[in-house]
């Protein structure tokens, strides 16, 4: 991602998914696994880890995927569409 991809009120929504994750005790990454594992309907999540560390960081994410009511809208308020297309440049060629 680009710097001009990045706008202070996407930051404000990051920060604040952080310090929710923090609260919980989890990573941010820990957080995003945990809660798409939270929901029944979904058998898998993709991790990406290039390390034994971030391996097992991802791991952590599984036995902790409760989230009180609270904590979920919070998520929902913050978790929003940024316009972000990651792929345009690459498109374009």
């Amino acid at each position: 991602m680009t710097q001009d991809q990045i706008s202070e009120r996407t930051l404000d929504h990051i920060r604040a998914l952080n310090d929710i994750a923090h609260q919980r005790g989890q990573s941010l990454a820990q957080m995003a696994l945990s809660w798409a594992l939270r929901d029944k309907r979904i058998t898998s999540v993709l991790i990406g880890a290039s390390s034994v560390a971030q391996l097992e960081e991802n791991l952590a994410a599984a036995g902790h995927s409760g989230f009180t009511d609270e904590e979920l809208a919070a998520i929902d308020r913050h978790a929003v569409e940024a316009g972000i297309n990651i792929w345009a440049a690459s498109s374009a060629r």
